[in-house]
């Protein structure tokens, strides 16, 4: 194995499985998406680090162990259609994509959303369409079985908790600095949802 490879082999063995992801499908996935590609020329040698990976003045890649967290408490079959709240690099993207049917990914930024389109396509995967918007507050016309929000948020916003399908999965992570709660909110019916509370973290908010 090169040096990435080697790299990504013990991100899976010595950051992910530890943090207790065991599902092979999320393993696979991470084994396969290769997450040096979807990090900025200066920070590549931090691709497989355990720390959070700048995007811009406001925004940053998950922690590699986050991302598997998320992956794995989201459950995505191959017939689950997905939202994506925050583009960021496009990994996540990727991930979701690679996991489920059809990822529609928001982010606010242009120079994010341009970052994640073309990391995707270099990456030849093809099941996403981005688009510039404020996810926090559209009001969804179509429902998803999976929500994923890449940045932290100091309230869940209901418009996502309504764009859940019945039995839909949302992963967000609610609070302020420097303690925050990663949540999982499945939708069990019209007007009812449960939340459980996954672990505890520190991400940068979402942009307004």
């Amino acid at each position: 194995m090169n040096t990435a490879e080697v790299a990504k082999h013990n991100m899976i063995e010595q950051q992910i499985r530890p943090w207790e992801v065991l599902d092979s499908h999320v393993l696979n996935t991470l084994n396969e998406v290769n997450r040096v590609d979807f990090v900025k020329d200066k920070y590549k040698g931090l691709a497989y680090a355990d720390c959070q990976i700048p995007l811009n003045d406001q925004s940053r890649m998950f922690p590699p162990v986050v991302e598997g967290r998320m992956l794995q408490s989201l459950l995505i079959s191959k017939e689950d259609s997905i939202l994506e709240i925050g583009s960021g690099s496009g990994y996540i993207s990727a991930c979701l994509a690679t996991l489920g049917k059809q990822v529609v990914s928001l982010d606010i930024s242009d120079e994010n959303l341009a970052f994640a389109q073309q990391n995707t396509a270099n990456a030849g995967i093809s099941n996403i369409g981005f688009r510039q918007a404020n996810g926090l507050e559209d009001d969804y016309d179509d429902l998803y079985d999976v929500i994923a929000v890449t940045g932290s948020v100091t309230e869940v916003p209901e418009c996502l908790k309504l764009a859940l399908n019945p039995g839909g999965r949302m992963f967000i992570i609610k609070g302020t600095s420097p303690v925050m709660q990663a949540l999982l909110f499945t939708r069990s019916g019209d007007t009812e949802w449960s939340c459980q509370s996954l672990f505890e973290t520190d991400i940068p908010a979402l942009q307004p």
